[in-house]
């Protein structure tokens, strides 16, 4: 898959995820189940890292590069474009009658008012 980069053996412990960072030497980073460990800088060999390659510690203990796979497949994207564009053109336009706006009544607070009798009048 990669093409080897290091020439430095790098030996590798159970518990550890081991990366090439940006300033181009090894670490080890401890896993989340690994809870004594910590981050360090493994090897002495510095690697000129390119951009759009993926750098990676293979299982032999190598530094390995991958071209990145970025994009999917060429030219899906302009496909995509033209698809969109296509369906914009098709689209039925919206009927420019405007629509009677309808008025809601707002709640109003009642005032809190005293009781005057607690008879109620009697219909003859």
């Amino acid at each position: 898959m990669g093409s080897k980069v290091g020439r430095e053996r790098i030996h590798r412990e159970d518990g550890y995820l081991y990366y090439v960072s940006s300033d181009g030497y090894v670490y080890a980073v401890p896993m989340k189940h690994n809870k004594r460990g910590r981050k360090h800088k493994v090897g002495t060999e510095k690697i000129h890292k390119e951009p759009g390659y993926l750098y990676y510690v293979g299982s032999d203990g190598y530094v390995y590069k991958a071209k990145m796979n970025r994009g999917g497949k060429k030219g899906a994207r302009r496909k995509k474009r033209r698809k969109a564009a296509k369906k914009k053109t098709t689209r039925k336009k919206k009927s420019t009658r405007k629509k009677k706006a309808t008025k809601k009544k707002k709640a109003t607070k009642k005032k809190s008012s005293k009781k005057k009798s607690s008879k109620k009048k009697r219909r003859r």
